[in-house]
């Protein structure tokens, strides 16, 4: 296999640009910050999509759509959240050739319109809960862009919703955090994520609690993959979404948001990809099975037609197949774009191979090549994504426990950081200490109990916290 790509351990960043690059996953757009998604990376991103949005339809939401442009004052209404967002804010001053009467926010995210909305369509505790979804572009006026994991607009959904009480909002809050989320990312993207919560220096502006999943990429950092939000009555009190009990009083309603984005195509990339490529898990591939004609022969019967017999046969066993017949173009420059791509499965037929029977099963995952009896080939295939969805996930996972330490003190935890996590007791970093390792490049990414499940503030007694540097 020749070089393609800066090695990994040489420089991560570049290795990364390269990937992209190489792969045709994406490219800078015009406006600085901004990127274009190309098919290859879009193809991936619908399947993360579908996957998602079956999950989200499953704990009972339904898709909505709501406008691009916010008026500022909307944002205004709840402090904390405008503070928060001000430095990121696209504000458009005018229109039509005319200065508007009143700025306009490029959406950054939607709470304040829904919001509005929620406002105007619950009135009784018989419409609650309101669970709500869309898939949109945001911006965000990033200051050091890098695509995928942070570009000035990006692709995303975000749910919100409105409960009668606090329990309820919370309940749904975790429902998604998990059963979307978490499972969305251990059971297809094959990111063994640790779910916890934010800290109030973490958690997203406006909010009452932010519990996060976090990925620990290939170069030791952390990435947040995704967040669900309490929102308490915040935002219920700045917009009066309210509702008439059944006790006959007027309540204000328990809101949540929570959202995914593009970003998890950038954790894609950097939990699974060697010095060869990606490396898509099968289940998240929009390609599962790559059937390629090293060489044609002469006449029928040749490795050609085996080829679309394979992928005939592999398609009715339901696995997602592509083919390449281009043998016009040198079989090792396809080979390389297909490690490169990160197929799960390359199905190498080839006249001598077809001479003897056989094609040639390639797996992604650990590069073995196995001379297969072509009827055997379905058989293998399948065994292969099975296993090599698992196998993905326990080298994530087995990386992930070596490049995380037990540590006592907030300075050793500064220290850890350096080449992976860090778990130290909540105790020992505090607010204050939090500061200071924020102010050496190291952040809380969350809060744990001591059996690893999620709390619910951050004043519990004996949580443990994780210290990394980050995306």
């Amino acid at each position: 296999m020749a070089r393609v790509l800066t090695p990994r351990a040489e420089d991560f960043p570049r290795w990364y640009q390269d990937l992209i690059a190489k792969a045709k996953l994406a490219d800078n757009g015009p406006v600085r910050g901004t990127m274009v998604i190309r098919p290859a990376g879009y193809a991936i991103w619908e399947r993360m999509q579908a996957e998602m949005d079956a999950r989200i339809k499953a704990a009972g939401a339904e898709n909505a759509y709501f406008p691009l442009f916010i008026p500022e004052s909307y944002l205004k209404r709840e402090a904390e959240h405008v503070e928060g967002f001000s430095p990121e804010l696209a504000v458009v001053t005018h229109g039509g050739g005319k200065q508007l009467a009143e700025p306009v926010v490029v959406r950054p995210t939607s709470e304040t319109v829904i919001g509005e909305f929620m406002a105007k369509w619950i009135d009784s505790y018989r419409d609650l809960p309101l669970l709500l979804n869309q898939w949109a572009n945001v911006v965000r006026w990033e200051l050091r862009p890098r695509i995928f994991l942070r570009t000035s607009e990006f692709l995303w959904q975000e749910g919100h919703t409105a409960h009668a009480t606090r329990d309820d909002a919370r309940a749904y809050a975790r429902r998604i955090l998990h059963e979307a989320y978490e499972d969305l990312m251990v059971n297809v993207l094959g990111i063994p994520v640790v779910v916890g919560l934010k800290t109030a220096r973490e958690r997203f502006a406006g909010a009452t609690a932010t519990y996060t999943c976090e990925g620990m990429m290939g170069d030791g950092k952390a990435l947040q993959m995704g967040t669900s939000h309490e929102l308490g009555q915040n935002f219920a009190k700045a917009f009066d979404i309210s509702y008439s009990s059944a006790e006959g009083g007027r309540e204000h309603a328990w809101t949540t948001s929570w959202g995914t984005s593009t970003r998890m195509l950038g954790g894609l990339i950097m939990c699974h990809g060697d010095d060869n490529g990606l490396r898509v898990p099968p289940k998240l591939a929009p390609v599962q099975a790559y059937v390629m004609v090293v060489k044609d022969g002469e006449g029928t019967g040749g490795p050609a037609e085996a080829a679309r017999k394979l992928c005939d046969a592999l398609r009715d066993a339901g696995v997602r197949v592509g083919l390449d017949d281009r043998t016009d173009t040198a079989f090792g420059r396809r080979a390389v774009d297909a490690e490169l791509r990160g197929y799960p499965v390359r199905v190498e037929v080839g006249p001598r191979d077809l001479a003897a029977g056989n094609a040639v099963v390639v797996r992604r995952t650990d590069g073995s090549k196995a001379p297969t009896p072509v009827a055997d080939v379905v058989d293998a295939v399948l065994a292969a994504l099975d296993a090599d969805q698992r196998a993905l996930h326990d080298q994530a996972l087995e990386f992930r426990r070596s490049r995380t330490v037990e540590v006592s003190t907030l300075a050793e935890a500064i220290e850890a950081s350096a080449t992976g996590w860090a778990m130290v007791p909540w105790s020992a970093v505090g607010v204050k200490g939090e500061g200071e390792a924020n102010a050496q490049g190291v952040t809380v990414r969350c809060l744990l109990r001591a059996d690893g499940s999620v709390p619910d503030t951050e004043d519990e007694p004996d949580l443990v916290a994780i210290l990394a540097r980050a995306y």
